[in-house]
């Protein structure tokens, strides 16, 4: 008992990370105008505290390129920590990145430097060469810092996670949402390599997903030894590779390192993708790690996990049966497959000391289906649902990879290219949605879900102005705002700089509307959204066929904060809303009948 209140200590005391943080946020508050006695009062720190800061940083001798230096890297911690990261939110991470080495030549400039801090280039002109370190080189020192500090913000069962990585060849994970499963296996394959030299791979659905464990791995060699790793692959002074891979990249030859593949059961054809990734660590060096919340019994992943996939080929008396039980699998067990497998729900989260959840305001927010399975981690059946994850899957690209003509960072990311919006309002404990949709060139194309926006807790008159800033950036088409309620107060505000905004007032026949375009789109393959968007395929998957009083067929979701409350869904089936069916696009009035 006394050892497991140590732990609970140790695990509350703040870090360094939180430490810096708290103590970089004061001085961005000092420079924009707050006095101590402000600043110590926000952060629940002694006003003398906050005075030996000024004195010992120096806040009114620093120059503006450190004070807005501080600012982006505040900006840039709060991204790295994002859940669920959006395209651009990957983006603005790498140019906050490169924004800040720049900042830092500027201050060094200031704190006594030459020109060739300004200008790096110029260095070759010194006749004085100092020897520069190898790239993305860690000293002896460095990589004892580092085998420290990850060990040390480890929960009891990422530290079960490393055990199993060093007993068994295959690890099978399926975890709740949000316990740090990624986080945990970027600094872990990143350990790894520092320590021996081999190469990792990272497996995702699409590019921008594999991009997290980049975005991690550079955060926490940053963070602990101020290296800057760089590369993609990134290739380690020892000769470590650390591979990023998308499905779409998955198939070329010639990888070889241990493996690691997130969010596998949101994969489309995962069964081909699990080929490719074995025959990557087919050494017996090279360890496999598939790690993954729950999606549909009928996604290829649950054979997999189940050990149905074993089975195949082999007579019936080699057929293995594995026992996937919660029971069973919480403190994780080898299964006859050579499987080593584990689920943890939140609550064997929270019983292994993480304490990042309240338990009953979740309860309250969600509801018990999807309590069970975003956290619980039960597998959903979806043969009867309006929008199933086949379907879905079928729908879901590599965006990085096949739309070349979107250009999110430019000033117009589509040129003039039209798109149509779609916004959805917030509702109790719900966030609004905006989604922007590129239409197809060509009559029966492909519709592209390329933006997406949600808002918590914000003024009408700020979503109204999110939605003013696209129509800046776009050459937007068609708005469609549902006015049912309380979205009445954004319609009106959009109706002032967008006098064409389409007022979606809700009713059977809308709902039944809104919902027969999108499975139209969906079951002919004609919706696209990034792979790597699996929070997009369950708003969809939480649509299902309601019967009301008068015995009519109506559409509702249960909203719930995790899925996007439906919120996604429901924003994309507004924009789609400009969609008219022709029977040149495949959509004959029997047709239409079927899917309703």
């Amino acid at each position: 008992m006394l050892e497991t209140a140590e732990k609970s200590a140790k695990k509350a005391k703040p870090t360094a990370s939180e430490r810096r943080e708290k103590r970089a946020k004061a001085a961005a508050m000092y420079w924009a105008g707050h006095t101590p006695k402000e600043i110590a009062k926000d952060l629940n720190v002694p006003e003398s505290t906050v005075y030996s800061w000024r004195k010992e940083d120096g806040w009114e001798l620093s120059e503006p390129a450190k004070r807005l230096a501080t600012r982006m890297e505040m900006r840039l911690h709060l991204l790295v920590e994002r859940e669920d990261k959006t395209e651009l939110e990957l983006r603005e991470i790498e140019t906050l990145s490169r924004s800040l080495m720049r900042a830092a030549r500027v201050q060094k400039f200031f704190e006594g430097g030459n020109e060739t801090d300004l200008l790096p280039k110029t260095k070759r002109r010194h006749k004085k060469k100092k020897k520069e370190p190898a790239k993305n080189e860690f000293s002896p020192e460095a990589i004892t810092e580092i085998n420290q500090a990850w060990r040390d913000e480890l929960f009891d069962y990422q530290n079960e996670w490393w055990s199993a990585r060093r007993r068994f060849r295959i690890r099978n994970i399926l975890k709740s949402r949000q316990i740090g499963a990624t986080w945990y296996f970027a600094r872990e394959a990143f350990v790894d390599a520092v320590n021996t030299g081999d190469n990792q791979i990272f497996l995702s659905a699409s590019k921008a997903q594999a991009h997290i464990f980049k975005l991690y791995i550079r955060q926490f060699a940053q963070e602990v030894t101020g290296v800057e790793l760089t590369g993609d692959p990134i290739v380690l002074w020892n000769g470590a590779t650390l591979y990023f891979l998308s499905t779409n990249s998955a198939t070329a030859q010639g990888y070889h390192g241990h493996v690691y593949m997130d969010e596998y059961m949101w994969i489309n054809g995962f069964a081909k993708l699990q080929k490719v990734a074995s025959g990557m660590a087919l050494h017996k060096k090279w360890k496999q790690t598939y790690f993954s919340t729950p999606s549909s019994v009928q996604h290829e992943g649950y054979q997999f996990w189940a050990g149905e996939h074993f089975n195949r080929g082999r007579t019936s008396a080699e057929h293995v049966t594995i026992d996937v039980s919660h029971d069973t699998l919480a403190p994780g067990h080898l299964g006859e497959d050579n499987h080593w497998r584990q689920i943890v729900t939140i609550h064997d989260a929270m019983a292994r000391g993480c304490d990042l959840f309240d338990l009953e305001q979740l309860r309250l927010e969600y509801s018990p289906e999807t309590f069970a399975q975003l956290l619980e981690c039960k597998f959903s059946d979806d043969l009867e649902a309006v929008f199933t994850l086949k379907d879905l899957m079928a729908c879901m690209v590599d965006g990085w990879e096949v739309w070349e003509d979107f250009k999110p960072f430019l000033d117009r990311p589509l040129g003039d290219r039209p798109v149509w919006v779609g916004y959805d309002p917030s509702r109790t404990r719900d966030d609004a949605c905006l989604a922007v949709i590129a239409p197809p060139a060509v009559p029966g194309g492909n519709f592209r879900v390329i933006e997406k926006h949600r808002y918590s807790n914000k003024s009408f008159v700020y979503q109204a102005e999110q939605i003013k800033r696209i129509c800046d950036r776009y050459n937007v088409k068609h708005i469609g705002v549902d006015a049912s309620g309380i979205g009445y107060g954004v319609y009106e505000r959009v109706k002032e700089f967008y006098p064409m905004v389409e007022k979606i007032t809700y009713n059977v026949a809308v709902k039944t509307r809104l919902v027969i375009k999108a499975q139209q789109l969906v079951r002919t393959r004609r919706l696209e959204f990034d792979a790597g968007e699996k929070v997009t395929a369950q708003a969809f998957m939480g649509i299902r066929k309601t019967t009301l009083g008068n015995g009519s067929i109506s559409y509702a979701a249960n909203r719930t904060a995790e899925t996007g409350h439906a919120d996604e869904a429901w924003a994309i089936m507004h924009a789609l809303d400009r969609y008219e069916f022709n029977d040149a696009e495949g959509a004959s009035s029997e047709s239409i009948m079927e899917l309703s």
